[in-house]
């Protein structure tokens, strides 16, 4: 009989279950009110006295291997479930991630940072909410100048020297105080101006300007940053100067890419010359560099800006800027795959 119970122990050591219902058959079985073991622990009576202590003991080892086996398999049951709840069946395949859309603006502007990083070029930033000497005074633009009309401001009615930045050349004042020469800086930025709302333009909209300051930096130097730009953005490689006026630029120029004739698109755009306009740029005025605290007659730079939003247009073949920031949700999944 010792020897059965031994058999037992075995058994019941290498039992295994599946389910609640295997481990409870497994209990009763063995711990049941009649169970084996209750059927043991009365035949103790009929064993010899030399046999008793160690039918006792194999009986005892039994019943605490059965509880065991029980409360481990319980256990184990238990956290099998758990994970189950919390990850669901981890045996079925799994379910496609929605990937998010990237808005037009930002792509543009990631390319643009992209472009210029390569040669140099950090990125800095300031605040939307601008005082009127680094919006205007700082960059050869003291006030009732005839320029400021070019750009209708819109200014806190409670303080007249606070405004909404007309351009992040502002960012670049406040650079250009707080850092020494050899300056490489491009400053993108969402710019306010009071203007009507159509489908070419916006009282809001985004800019990068770009500063570049340096002893013996020359026309030469814009021209060739600017060809390096509109080959990597935009595949091509002619451009031409026009000359024009800005306040903070002397020389100042306005800078058009070929964009060419090959579709009926491109007539539109160009306005049937394959010719568009994509940015302004020039060299920076020596005031600007004094204001800032830069000695003009030892460094010298060149300064661009050009609309991301116009960029954003052209490349994606967007007929309407106000959708730029609608938040249509029709409109921005159509950029899900775009970096």
């Amino acid at each position: 009989m010792i020897e059965k119970i031994k058999e037992l122990i075995a058994e019941a050591e290498a039992f295994k279950a599946q389910s609640k219902e295997e481990i409870e058959a497994f209990r009763i079985k063995y711990l049941g009110k009649k169970g084996l073991l209750n059927d043991y622990f009365a035949e103790f009576k009929n064993v010899p006295n030399e046999l008793k202590k160690e039918f006792g003991q194999v009986i005892n080892k039994l019943k605490k291997t059965a509880e065991d086996k029980v409360l481990y398999l319980k256990e184990e049951l238990e956290s099998k479930e758990d994970v189950k709840g919390i990850y669901g069946d981890l045996s079925r395949p799994g379910e496609p991630i929605q990937i998010g859309a990237r808005h037009p603006i930002s792509i543009v502007k990631n390319q643009i940072i992209d472009i210029f990083s390569r040669i140099g070029f950090n990125v800095s930033e300031g605040p939307e909410m601008e005082d009127d000497w680094h919006n205007f005074t700082a960059l050869n633009l003291p006030e009732y100048h005839p320029a400021r009309d070019m750009q209708d401001t819109f200014f806190i009615q409670t303080n007249p020297d606070i405004l909404l930045r007309t351009h992040t050349s502002s960012v670049q004042v406040r650079y250009m105080e707080n850092n020494k020469p050899p300056i490489r800086t491009i400053s993108p930025g969402r710019v306010f101006r009071n203007e009507a709302i159509s489908a070419r333009s916006h009282c809001f909209f985004h800019q990068v300007e770009g500063l570049y300051i340096d002893k013996d930096v020359s026309f030469s130097d814009l021209k060739q940053t600017l060809q390096y730009f509109t080959t990597e953005m935009f595949g091509k490689s002619k451009i031409r100067l026009r000359p024009s006026y800005f306040p903070f630029t002397e020389p100042s120029a306005e800078v058009d890419v070929y964009w060419g004739l090959e579709t009926e698109t491109d007539y539109k755009m160009t306005k049937g010359t394959g010719w568009l306009e994509i940015m302004g740029c020039g060299m920076v005025d020596p005031n600007v560099l004094e204001n800032c605290g830069i000695d003009s007659k030892v460094y010298s730079g060149f300064a661009f800006g050009m609309g991301i939003d116009r960029i954003a247009l052209l490349l994606h073949q967007i007929s309407d800027i106000r959708l730029l920031s609608e938040n249509d949700v029709r409109f921005l999944e159509q950029f899900k795959s775009a970096l």
